[in-house]
């Protein structure tokens, strides 16, 4: 219940399921202010939908008499699409959004006909979807929030912490103008006017804390492209290394086998494939690499061989007949 547009779906199911509402109920369970109730009701009034209001004390919500939507209907494929997005979600790191799904899952499976419902449900059994190891899970709380700002132009506050330097991180309060909302490399970011900078910036998500939406508001520039902007703004925006190696397969052998990692692939003239990616952590990167079916030469960074050096010590060790018989 965190996108705007889920909020204002469940306005209008709330008020299916009772006769009618006040303004005070529906903002306790949307966990939102009446101004914000307000805005959802004239949303649902804007798509020709007869929700009735009465003011003052004891005021109330409730759809007019006799009113009902017609049953959802969904072609086979469509049925399909939206399940698969659903169980999707993982892959984005909104693990948290998991028990969600699983009911609109079952809603939808309820809406379905039978045989379609079947179907769908028989494909999603069939169907297994791999996490990257190195996603990084998303608060979709404050994905919501921002994008909620984002839809009522509100300026957004928050506390950020840069990621480590020379002088190690950074901690500052931003108040931002949010343009866009981005997953990239297993992260999600959030980019827009920060007004603490007076410049545009982009923030991940998991650097972020206490996110209030502040009355000041902003108008959106139309034609603006967040991930373009995070694009040319590479390789300050992501931080951690940039990592390239020479893997000595060509790319249709070893593609297969990096699909949801997050690299970049590129046939070398001389044979072999040049796999370029950002990390953070270099120790799992490294691990995950030397599974590959395939030699490979690091061209960078120099910490990267020194991880390779560290982890081929661990695997000799590992490798020794006396490995894992304690001392007595």
């Amino acid at each position: 219940m965190y996108d705007p547009s889920m909020r204002v779906l469940t306005v209008l199911e709330l008020l299916q399921s009772r006769e009618r509402m006040s303004g005070a109920e529906l903002c306790r369970r949307l966990e939102v202010s009446s101004r914000t109730v307000q805005r959802y009701v004239a949303r649902l009034q804007d798509l020709g939908i007869p929700v009735e209001g009465t003011r003052g004390v004891g005021g109330a919500y409730r759809l007019k008499p006799g009113f009902r939507l017609p049953p959802l209907m969904f072609s086979a494929d469509e049925a399909l699409s939206l399940a698969l997005g659903l169980r999707a979600l993982r892959l984005l790191g909104l693990q948290a959004l998991t028990p969600a799904a699983a009911r609109a899952s079952a809603k939808l499976a309820r809406t379905l006909p039978r045989a379609l419902s079947e179907r769908v449900q028989a494909i999603q059994d069939a169907v297994q979807l791999d996490v990257s190891p190195w996603v990084v899970a998303a608060d979709a709380a404050l994905l919501g929030g921002l994008l909620e700002a984002m839809e009522s132009g509100q300026v957004v506050a928050f506390g950020y912490t840069s990621r480590p330097g020379p002088s190690g991180a950074v901690a500052s309060e931003r108040e931002v103008e949010v343009y866009g909302t981005v997953h990239l490399y297993d992260h999600w970011y959030a980019v827009g006017r920060c007004r603490t900078r007076r410049a545009v910036r982009s923030f991940r998500l998991d650097r972020m804390t206490g996110l209030s939406v502040q009355d000041a508001t902003y108008t959106r520039p139309p034609d603006f492209d967040a991930l373009a902007y995070l694009h040319s703004s590479m390789p300050s925006a992501l931080g951690g290394y940039e990592t390239q190696l020479h893997l000595h397969a060509p790319p249709e052998v070893v593609r297969p086998q990096l699909g949801s990692w997050g690299v970049t692939l590129s046939a070398l003239p001389a044979g072999g494939t040049r796999l370029q990616a950002r990390r953070e952590r270099l120790e799992p990167f490294a691990a995950g690499l030397l599974g590959l079916d395939c030699p490979l030469t690091v061209i960078g960074p120099p910490e990267l061989r020194a991880v390779f050096a560290r982890l081929a010590k661990r695997g000799a060790r590992a490798a020794s007949p006396l490995a894992g018989i304690m001392p007595t």
